[in-house]
């Protein structure tokens, strides 16, 4: 037979483990007989074990009434089961809730232990109707004689309050009150609860600052001065003046308690009250410091981790304090815990400065080294001796690493980047060797984070002018290690800082003595491994550096030269070629153009032929003369490349430099450039519209015919009959409105997966404008530079000064903004823009006399064309009838 006692059914779920379901549906059935039972044992028994399965996660709300019934047993130990139903099964949403009222009243009048099950049970099961019911009760039970009962009607009170704020005035009164009670149970709870209502609206409670000091000074509970001190720290930044008066009790406990929970609760009120601040609170910030960094040496785990937030706050206001431990939080880099590891991290990231910047960064880069001397396992007999001998804080524990969690390392990667680049490098004084921390990140990182310090490279190079030299130095080392191109295609190799290489030697090629080495290495067939967007910069940079080269050598120019160049240009095509057929567009197309354009410089120089030596061009110069009309002895297609890519300085541009451009006038962004194929949808309409005109056509009239329906023709008598005028538009209907936005809706859906149109998903808000080709505006040619021109700032041999000193480094932080350039609102005359200005430029271009130049009339138009006026005919009102010279009778046109 089945037992009805609660351990029981606790033997029976062990006893069943294989089939547990069956066995708690067959007890569930059980205990429904029970509960309906007239027996107050059996039943409060029956709802002892749902209580008990309730725990297991299995519901119990279908048996809330009977809760009630067991709840109002006048029998104390079955009154107890009922409110610890009540407590575990009951939520906000129980209905019969409502009927506990009477029944909670009437039990906080009874015997004290009575009050006291009430008074727990109420306090989990309020609801805002139950405690607008019962605040008066409770507020009587503050002043009971029992103090156990004050001190449960005390926190029981903080929930009333919370749920109806109506009750806030009277009982914080009260609580008032029992800060001066006789018994330290109720004064710690009133404490308690004070704290927990000055979270909320720490304001309301600065009246209470005056007792509260008094138990600060007077108290030896260490939990209450815990709470005092979180409460005070809570009202100081509302009052100053509590910052002087707490300062020396809270340095006598800082000085003097041994309990750790008080002591960090005091150094933690320092700083969040603004204790710290000014001459008074320096000898303050240093004991707190000195206490915090002893935690951190501790052992327990739980004092190193609060002991490193408590001084992420500290660090704004007094770095060069806790910059006298920096070896002790830089050893908790690499400790075990994570969250201790994360919590030291952060810590490190605020304490940077302009002088700590680089030993701080070379220890954490050291994290990310591989340990070789801990590469071999322990043996299965040292590994079981460390487990079994017991630890001791002088027992040196065995090493391991926990660097080498993916994750962690890409943190201290992304910590190193953020920590130099913060504020636009405020912190860096030496960029040189900030560009050697990147390429060593690259090499050590062993994560996916190699776009991001491509970006830091770039970013640098662009804004340090003074360190290009050094960066192209460096990156010509990158990009002929053959390290990290054999790894291009493994997890963490961070090829991407490949593509950083290839673009800096390229576009600062100027800065490199021999370009044509670097020339195979960028050719080299194992380039095809690497991702499509750095064989395109590959491809780009090779035509970049081979302009460069081949201008330098145009200006001292040998023909046993020529041998050279025709090889290099040999070794470009070869491998070019085999990027024609990519499958990524951007590779394809960089490869074909850069393949036509050798093709044209190898045609050219198949056809050099040596020129006489007395030749013009032959002097011992270091030009050419632009005004000489012979041939140059050199091969014109040498000068090529070098105006296509070093024409302008590539200058670092403001955060708002674009929207600082005006619009021009008459430019619309939502007006096709090409208009797309017809609609079908539109051109059966059309038809339709043609179709229903044919058969409106009116009968002729005085030899001419006239159409009669919306469209009108207007005849005006000129002497020698009717003129016929063009019919006036008609007038776009809501719903025709409707239509055409649908179609066009329509045919933007179409569209927006097609890569030749652009489609903005922004709705416009100008007219539909229909466009001829006599508004495409005609652009002048004769400010573009010609292929011809040569410019001499830019032929001038590679070698320049020496390297700049790290403290004459400059960066530019703004970058740089378009010449004549207005905020769009400040804007007075959008219509017309100032071409961008170029530094380095200023030298006069010189014209090979071979090259054609193309002249452009001045009429040609150089703005966009006003747009063109449609002008309306007025409406014809019918009716009235207007009589030409010929006698034919016309409707007159009505006033508007």
């Amino acid at each position: 037979m089945w037992e009805r006692t609660l351990q029981d059914l606790i033997r029976g779920l062990r006893a069943n483990k294989k089939d547990e379901s069956k066995f708690i549906a067959k007890a569930v059935d059980e205990i429904r007989k029970e509960i309906k039972s007239e027996d107050m044992e059996l039943k409060a028994g029956a709802i002892l074990k749902l209580t008990y399965l309730d725990m297991l996660g299995y519901d119990m709300s279908w048996a809330s009434f009977h809760v009630v019934e067991v709840m109002s047993s006048p029998r104390f130990h079955l009154k107890s089961v009922g409110y610890l139903a009540a407590v575990q099964s009951f939520d906000q949403e129980t209905d019969v809730l409502m009927l506990t009222t009477n029944l909670l009243k009437k039990d906080l009048t009874s015997t004290p232990a009575d009050i006291a099950v009430t008074l727990n049970g109420l306090a989990h099961i309020v609801t805002p109707d139950l405690a607008r019911d019962l605040s008066p009760e409770l507020i009587t039970m503050l002043t009971h004689s029992r103090a156990q009962i004050r001190k449960r009607a005390i926190l029981a009170l903080y929930k009333v309050m919370i749920k109806y704020p109506d009750v806030l005035p009277q009982g914080v009164m009260r609580l008032k009150e029992k800060l001066l009670d006789d018994d330290p149970g109720v004064v710690g709870s009133t404490v308690n609860v004070l704290c927990e209502l000055a979270r909320r609206n720490p304001e309301e409670y600065l009246t209470l600052a005056p007792q509260l000091f008094h138990l600060l000074t007077t108290s030896t509970n260490n939990w209450m001065l815990i709470k005092i001190i979180k409460l005070f720290g809570s009202l100081s930044p509302y009052e100053p003046r509590l910052v002087k008066k707490l300062q020396p009790p809270i340095t006598e406990l800082i000085s003097t308690t041994p309990a750790i929970s008080l002591l960090y609760e005091c150094v933690h009120t320092c700083i969040i009250g603004g204790m710290l601040q000014g001459s008074s609170g320096d000898s303050l910030a240093r004991m707190c410091v000195s206490k915090l960094a002893a935690f951190i040496q501790d052992q327990d785990q739980n004092l190193k981790y609060i002991a490193l937030l408590a001084l992420v706050k500290i660090v704004p206001s007094h770095p060069h304090l806790v910059a006298e431990y920096q070896d002790t939080i830089l050893a908790s880099v690499n400790d075990q815990d994570i969250s201790i590891r994360m919590r030291a991290l952060d810590l490190v990231t605020a304490m940077v400065s302009p002088s700590s910047l680089q030993s701080i960064v070379q220890q954490v880069l050291s994290h990310l080294v591989p340990d070789t001397s801990s590469s071999t396992l322990p043996t299965a007999a040292q590994s079981l001796a460390q487990h079994t001998v017991p630890s001791s804080p002088t027992t040196a524990k065995p090493h391991i690493s926990p660097s080498q969690s993916p994750a962690y390392r890409l943190v201290l990667s992304q910590r190193i980047l953020t920590i130099c680049s913060q504020s636009m490098y405020e912190n860096v004084t030496n960029f040189e060797w900030y560009l050697s921390v990147l390429v060593d990140l690259a090499h050590v990182a062993n994560v996916d984070i190699g776009s991001q310090i491509r970006d830091q490279l770039v970013d640098v190079v662009g804004r340090v002018k003074g360190v290009r030299r050094y960066t192209v130095k460096l990156m010509y080392t990158l990009l002929c290690d053959d390290t990290m191109l054999h790894n291009a295609r493994d997890e963490g190799s961070c090829s991407e800082v490949l593509w950083a290489a290839a673009w800096i030697c390229g576009e600062y090629c100027s800065e490199l003595s021999e370009p044509q080495k670097l020339l195979p290495y960028l050719l080299q067939p194992q380039i095809s491994t690497l991702l499509p967007e750095i064989i395109a910069v590959y491809i780009q940079s090779t035509a970049k550096i081979f302009g460069h080269w081949a201008a330098e050598v145009a200006q001292r120019w040998d023909d046993d030269d020529l041998p050279e160049v025709k090889s290099m240009v040999d070794l470009i095509l070869g491998s070019v070629r085999e990027f024609v057929g990519n499958s990524d567009v951007e590779v394809q197309e960089r490869a074909a153009n850069t393949l036509q354009l050798f093709t044209f410089i190898q045609a050219d120089l198949n056809a050099y032929r040596p020129k006489p030596v007395d030749n013009p061009f032959a002097e011992a110069s270091s030009s050419f003369d632009p005004m000489a009309t012979g041939e140059p002895r050199f091969p014109k297609s040498l000068y090529l490349l070098e105006p296509l890519h070093g024409a302008y300085e590539l200058n670092p541009v403001a955060l708002a430099a674009q929207a600082s451009v005006p619009i021009p006038e008459g430019l619309d962004l939502d007006v096709w450039i090409v208009a797309p194929p017809p609609d079908p949808v539109a051109e059966a309409d059309a038809e339709a519209k043609a179709r229903k005109a044919k058969k409106g056509k009116g009968k002729e009239a005085n030899g001419s015919k006239v159409k009669s329906g919306k469209k009108k023709h207007k005849e005006e008598g000129n002497g020698n009959g009717v003129v016929l005028t063009p019919p006036e538009d008609d007038v776009e209907t809501p719903e025709q409105a409707f239509e055409r936005e649908q179609r066009l809706a329509e045919r933007r859906e179409r569209l927006r997966d097609d890569p030749y149109y652009i489609i903005d998903d922004k709705p416009s808000t100008s007219k539909r404008i229909e466009h001829d080709i006599d508004s495409i505006p005609v652009v002048r040619l004769d400010d573009m530079p010609s292929l011809a021109d040569v410019d001499d700032s830019r032929m001038l041999p590679s070698l320049k000064g020496g390297y700049s000193p790290a403290s004459s480094f400059v960066i530019d932080r703004d970058g740089e903004m378009p010449q004549g350039a207005v905020t769009p609102s400040l804007a007075k005359t959008p219509g017309t823009t100032t071409p961008v200005s170029r530094e380095g430029n200023n030298t006069p271009t010189q014209t090979l006399t071979s090259f054609p130049q193309y002249e452009v009339d001045d009429e040609v138009r150089t703005s966009t064309p006003e747009p063109i006026q449609v002008t309306r005919t007025k409406k014809k009102t019918p009716g009235k009838k207007k009589r030409t010279q010929n006698g034919s009778n016309l409707p007159e046109a009505s006033n508007p």
